[in-house]
This record gives C-alpha cells, structure tokens and sequence, in this order.
C-alpha cells in the first residue's frame, strides 16, 4: 500500500493566507512608492528642462508645487522641501514621511530622500 502524498486543505488554506496577507501589504505600501517617484520624475524633469539654472529658490518651490499637483503628489509639503542655492549651483531637496496603517493599530512608516541639483552655465 502506497502512503498518499500532496497538500492538505489546511496547508493550502495557510499559503492562501500568507499569499493574500502579502498582496494586501503591497496594494497598501505601492502608492506611497509611486508617488516619490513622481517627486523623482519632477526632480529630473525640474534638471532638464533649465529651472534649476535659471529660477530663484522661491520660483523653484512654486514650480515644484505646481508640477506635483499635476503629478497628484499630495505628501510633500513645503516644509519638507528644501531648495539653496551655492553660487552658480541650485540644489533641490525633499525628505518626508508616509505613514500607512496596514491593520487595525499597525502602521508601516516609510522615510523618503531625494533631491536634485544642477550647475548654472
């Protein structure tokens, strides 16, 4: 007599629960990755298109707001951008945080960086 082999229903029940507990993690942590990269799209496009050669630390800010409102970028707030300008060197700069409750009182904390700068001609 041959002993049976393959996966129980309670075995398979428990990959089903880790399997959906994993896509309910990333359907709630994406949206806070895709945003900064939009803010890193808006950094890179702010760097090609001249605006941090040619505009001031203030209209840099307002430029930053208004493409991320396009953008739906709702995190950044103007505190959490920095922009100096060095001479002939503008640097732009964002550090913020996302907190996103995943369940009941667990929340996930996630810390972003970035920043962009370019050197007047």
């Amino acid at each position: 007599m041959r002993k049976q082999q393959g996966a129980t229903v309670v075995g398979m029940l428990f990959i089903a629960a880790l399997v959906g507990s994993a896509l309910i993690l990333a359907a709630k942590l994406v949206p806070a990755y895709l945003e900064f990269m939009s803010v890193k799209r808006i950094f890179g496009s702010m760097a090609s298109s001249g605006d941090l050669k040619s505009m001031s630390p203030k209209e840099l800010q307002a430029s930053f707001f208004k493409r991320a409102d396009v953008s739906d970028v709702k995190s950044v707030k103007p505190e959490d951008l920095t922009v100096s300008r060095e001479g002939n060197t503008s640097v732009i700069a964002v550090e913020y945080s996302i907190k996103v409750p995943v369940v009941a009182n667990i929340s996930a904390c996630m810390d972003f960086a970035a920043s962009s700068s370019a050197q007047g001609e």
